[in-house]
């Protein structure tokens, strides 16, 4: 917390307290610098407006400091004694765009390895160029980074890879926050993997873009013969693109969920109803969707309004689930930290999805997108994950 070097990052894992440690130092530097304004950035406005708008207001509140919230511009007036020492300015990494017009005397970066490594150094130059407000005693500006680390991305290589005596780096483990529950830990390690808990528990880098995305998956131990019954109910994943629909469809027997048949290459969302509609006429249908399908298609309807109007039952929430969230709730279903399995495959009726289950890649940090082995499982992934939803004990993107 008192680091003076111009960069200092807090690499930690989930619920080590490093965002209410960032909340801590920024309001510090707020009373420092009276009069000089500060800037807390996090990736999101649904962030800022669920962490960080209540974690500062209730540090400001303990300290007996007053102050006012702007949440359309996104800033804190900070008063002491009735009198505005300044702003602590929030804003999104979304846009790197929109982070223009304003000058700080300090920053505090949260969570910047959920963004791709190059967006990140786009976001990090353009918050330099922000912070210019001239300090007291002619005092370096710093900017500072906390956050949980995904691989070796922007956090290891600003922090490690181009260490310089401008940095330093501390790190922090999960299981050194006494004020977490009891079974906070237990719960991380029954949905990560040996590898992901280093990440995730022990604030270290290391290695989450090798091999294949499902590294659970096994044909053999998670093969089942189950077939649909007519009256089963029908849950199906669908994934949205034009001449490369796909969709997997489950069957549910107690906790055990079941991938019995696939369809994939349909022309169009039209193309995949109709197919639905041949093959399972006595079947209730639940569909699972890749949010996206709310924006408008070129025929002026949009893709899940056009699910809703062929009779489907339809659960989607406003957005996706992050592409890690999505993956690791496929992972532990097929085989969590306990050895335990709930979700299986036929792949005798479900050939593409097995395959690209066993062969679909990372690449740059990310699952291979021109592989073409996507589609399908990402149709899967919308399904199991909205399935699974409420199950689990630990919300994956949660930032604590």
């Amino acid at each position: 917390m008192l680091s003076k070097h111009r960069h200092t990052g807090l690499v930690a894992g989930f619920g080590s307290g490093k965002t209410q440690a960032g909340v801590v130092k920024i309001i510090l530097k707020k009373l420092e610098y009276q009069g000089v304004n500060v800037a807390y950035y996090l990736p999101t406005y649904n962030l800022i407006k669920d962490i960080a708008v209540p974690r500062i207001s209730e540090q400001l509140d303990s300290l007996g400091l007053t102050f006012t919230v702007n949440l359309s511009d996104k800033f804190f007036d900070v008063f002491n004694g009735g009198k505005s020492i300044g702003k602590i300015i929030m804003r999104t990494m979304d846009n790197p765009s929109l982070i223009v017009g304003y000058e700080v005397g300090y920053s505090l970066i949260d969570e910047c390895d959920v963004l791709p490594k190059n967006k990140m150094t786009n976001v990090f130059n353009q918050i330099l160029a922000r912070n210019r407000s001239q300090l007291p005693n002619e005092e370096d500006n710093q900017t500072d980074v906390v956050g949980t680390p995904e691989g070796f991305k922007w956090f290891y290589d600003f922090f490690i890879s181009k260490d310089n005596e401008f940095k330093h780096l501390i790190k922090a483990k999960t299981i050194e926050n006494p004020y977490l529950p009891k079974n906070y830990i237990s719960s991380l390690q029954d949905t990560y993997t040996q590898v992901q808990l280093e990440a995730y528990t022990n604030g270290e880098f290391v290695n989450l873009t090798s091999g294949t995305v499902y590294h659970s998956f096994d044909r053999l131990i998670n093969n089942s013969d189950r077939i649909i019954d007519e009256k089963d109910i029908l849950h199906v994943g669908m994934d949205f693109n034009i001449t490369k629909m796909s969709a997997v469809i489950h069957v549910t027997n107690s906790e055990i969920i079941t991938a019995v048949e696939e369809i994939t290459n349909a022309y169009d969302t039209a193309d995949i109803i109709s197919i639905i509609k041949i093959r399972y006429p006595n079947n209730k249908i639940v569909v699972y969707p890749d949010a996206s399908g709310n924006a408008r298609n070129t025929a002026g309807d949009s893709d899940i309004n056009l699910l809703r109007k062929a009779r489907f039952t339809v659960r989607v929430d406003k957005s996706n689930p992050s592409v890690r969230d999505r993956i690791t709730s496929v992972n532990s279903a097929f085989k969590n930290s306990k050895g335990e399995t709930t979700y299986f495959v036929n792949a005798n009726n479900c050939p593409e999805y097995t395959e690209a289950l066993e062969k679909l890649a990372y690449k740059n940090g990310s699952p291979d997108k021109e592989s073409g082995f996507d589609h399908v499982t990402d149709g899967g992934g919308y399904a199991l994950y909205q399935m699974n939803k409420g199950k689990s004990k630990v919300r994956t993107s949660q930032f604590i």
